[in-house]
């Protein structure tokens, strides 16, 4: 809806200059002042006009603000020395926002374009760890945030069933006397295997052999026993993974497996057209040159014995995922900048889309922060248990009120909801640090905005708002305190944020959103009386409104919204 309003503004912009016969401006931007008494939206086309009039930009802001025609919702238009100041009519346009925000508020119309996002995919050999959940969390929030800016998404898990890594596990099941200890979780056994395994290997490097033995086999085809064998390591370990996402509010639509791409020929005829082409060279193993594409590092295609590499295996997955949708994304560490780059030649040449990357930064632990229980790695499920402990014992201190069950449920809330902010709020381009003071902070973290949709929902029970009563656009009274009009004006952006979070990939948009509604709800609910107040029935609208948005937002980014707290 804020978007309208500087769309309102464009177009008035337009007409005037063109009125006048100013030649316009390929691009008139909009900026909001600092001051509130400076307007709410700004414009200093007059800048880009005097290039081309050759005369003073205060001259011709003040031509353009005597001829300017506005809309309803604007009560004005001033001069502020050469910028054009836009004043925003509050009367009309809060009644427009409070009406316009229904349940699905956020949501916009389908645009028939099918995307696939890829996102975790983490090896089958263990339990998912630290370095894991950035990928996580930032592909099921840009999901998130495309299925409701109209996009059909499908998100996928690609399995790397293939391996070497698989092999190793599959290897300690068929050699070494290994028992599950049922009483844990499998995945996190899994990897306790595949750590014996490597201790196996540094102590007798020729098990290597064995373990490419069964590679080659699995690739090949056995139909028998040792494909059951890989088949049924890789499922055992997804469940426990599987196990780990839910708990952190993540899904995935497909799960495919690599090997499906070597089982249905994709992989031999991709690698019979790349040798049709002419631009493979063979030196003991096929490969593809990249100099003449500014690469020195060559793709390579095939092992010495001739079995599949996972770059192929990964060139013949992207054909197919391109042939499925209309646009695809990829979620990756930056250490993969280089695979991508050769990943994305090798697409062109055979005619197929090169995948969109988000590329982020790896995420660590401070020293000490967790429990000596971790082992070598902490693993999502550890860092899930610290986050929820954590959370239980704040609640203890300021919630000694609430049952116990009432506590546990609250603070998987607030831990896995901690967790998620944390990581969605700051662009992948930068490392982070996990701090749990910050990330657990019922001031400033995830906590703080959950806070806030708790606050609204108790609000409108203690008054008894009933949500479903309809109410005419002539019930409501004149909302112009100040901590209205900017908590209104916050609300109005939500449609734009999801906008361009979507449009540049970004999750931390959407979470620096969500804290600056909270932060507004909160002070207008400092600031003003609601329940007995004479503009109880506005206020009230406004509340609730405020509440859908926040759920929305908190959805988006894979949070649950407690109504208590």
């Amino acid at each position: 809806m804020y978007r309208n309003l500087e769309q309102m503004a464009i177009k008035a912009l337009k007409k005037t200059i063109n009125k006048l016969g100013y030649e316009e401006p390929s691009e008139i931007k909009l900026e909001q002042p600092p001051n509130p008494e400076l307007g709410d939206l700004a414009s200093a086309v007059s800048f880009q006009l005097a290039k081309q009039l050759k005369r003073s930009p205060m001259e011709i802001a003040a031509e353009i603000v005597n001829e300017i025609k506005l809309s309803e919702l604007f009560e004005k238009v001033e001069l502020k020395g050469p910028y054009i100041n836009f004043y925003v009519n509050y009367n009309k346009f809060s009644r427009m926002v409070l009406k316009s925000i229904k349940t699905d508020y956020g949501q916009f119309k389908p645009n028939n374009t099918k995307i696939i996002v890829e996102h975790t995919s983490a090896n089958p050999n263990g339990p998912l760890h630290i370095g894991h959940i950035r990928n996580s969390i930032i592909g099921d929030s840009i999901s998130r945030i495309l299925g409701f800016a109209g996009y059909e998404v499908e998100t996928q898990y690609y399995v790397n069933d293939m391996g070497r890594q698989i092999a190793m596990v599959v290897w300690g099941f068929l050699n070494l006397d290994f028992e599950m200890d049922k009483s844990e979780k499998i995945d996190h056994e899994i990897g306790k295997l595949y750590f014996q395994v490597n201790e196996k290997l540094r102590a007798d490097p020729e098990l290597k052999n064995e373990i490419d033995s069964l590679l080659k086999q699995y690739e090949y085809g056995n139909e028998g026993k040792l494909e059951k064998s890989f088949e049924n390591a890789v499922n055992q370990c997804l469940e426990g993974v599987k196990y780990t996402l839910k708990k952190i509010n993540v899904s995935h639509d497909t799960y495919v497996w690599e090997s499906k791409f070597v089982k249905d020929g994709s992989v031999a005829s991709i690698l019979q057209t790349l040798k049709e082409k002419n631009v493979t060279k063979t030196n003991e193993v096929l490969y593809l040159p990249l100099e003449d594409y500014g690469i020195e590092k060559e793709l390579v295609l095939t092992r010495s014995d001739g079995t599949s590499l996972y770059s192929t295996r990964d060139l013949a997955y992207h054909v197919y995922k391109s042939k499925n949708c209309d646009e695809l994304i990829d979620v990756l560490g930056s250490d993969h900048k280089l695979a991508i780059d050769q990943l994305s030649i090798a697409l062109d040449i055979l005619d197929s889309r090169s995948p969109e990357v988000i590329f982020y930064e790896f995420i660590t632990l401070p020293e000490g922060s967790m429990s000596t229980r971790r082992g070598v790695f902490i693993s999502v499920d550890e860092m899930v248990e610290e986050a929820v402990q954590r959370a239980f014992g704040q609640l203890e201190i300021k919630r000694p009120d609430l049952t116990e069950e009432e506590k546990i449920d609250i603070a998987k809330k607030v831990g896995i909801g901690a967790i998620r902010y944390f990581i969605a709020k700051l662009s992948p381009e930068k490392h982070i640090v996990f701090k749990w003071d910050e990330a657990l902070s019922f001031e400033r973290g995830c906590a703080s905005i959950q806070y806030a949709h708790a606050r609204s929902c108790k609000l409108l029970k203690k008054c008894g708002y009933d949500e479903s009563k309809s109410i005419a656009e002539s019930e409501i009274e004149i909302l112009d305190h100040p901590t209205e009009i900017d908590l209104i004006k916050t609300l109005s952006k939500f449609t734009s944020v999801i906008e361009e979070s979507a449009r540049l990939r970004r999750v931390h948009l959407l979470a620096q959103y969500a804290l600056d509604l909270a932060g507004a709800f909160n002070k207008f609910y400092k600031s003003v009386q609601v329940k007995g107040s004479n503009k109880e029935v506005s206020r009230l609208l406004l509340v609730d409104r405020t509440r859908i948005t926040i759920r929305n937002a908190l959805y988006l980014l894979g949070i649950d919204a407690p109504n208590s707290m």
